[in-house]
């Protein structure tokens, strides 16, 4: 189980700064946290929910990490905008005896967004190949 704040470098922004989060609520499944300094009006978000669904060798779980970023426009300084990111990984548990396949998946993902390829440390500025696609809606 996470921490009730995450201030320990467990979240940085694009200059790899901390952004520090301290939990809202958590239920069975789901957890939300604010950012420390939210403004009441700018709420910025980190999500965690899981799924289950299926049985046995068909179980399946959803799990997804979520960031919702709440800024004023800068096209339209009166209108305020949500920005969101989010992982989703959709795991055949009940056909897995271990996470191992899945964290191959996720640290793939994660190495297309957060590096140009030859990289070995994680790109913060978003300057890495998957990054880019979703910045700039390329393939």
């Amino acid at each position: 189980m996470l921490s009730n704040s995450l201030t320990t470098n467990e979240i940085k922004n694009s200059a790899g700064t901390e952004v520090e989060f301290s939990r809202l609520s958590i239920s069975d499944r789901a957890t939300e946290f604010a950012q420390v300094s939210e403004s009441p009006s700018l709420p910025h978000r980190l999500g965690i929910k899981h799924q289950e669904t299926g049985v046995g060798i068909k179980l399946r779980r959803r799990s997804m990490n979520r960031i919702d970023k709440t800024v004023m426009s800068t096209v339209d300084t009166t209108v305020p905008v949500t920005v969101s990111a989010y992982m989703v990984v959709d795991a055949p548990i009940g056909a897995l005896v271990s996470n191992a396949e899945i964290a191959n998946v996720i640290a793939e993902l994660v190495s297309f967004v957060a590096s140009t390829g030859a990289d070995t440390t994680i790109k913060y500025d978003c300057s890495g190949n998957g990054a880019q696609t979703l910045l700039n809606g390329g393939l």
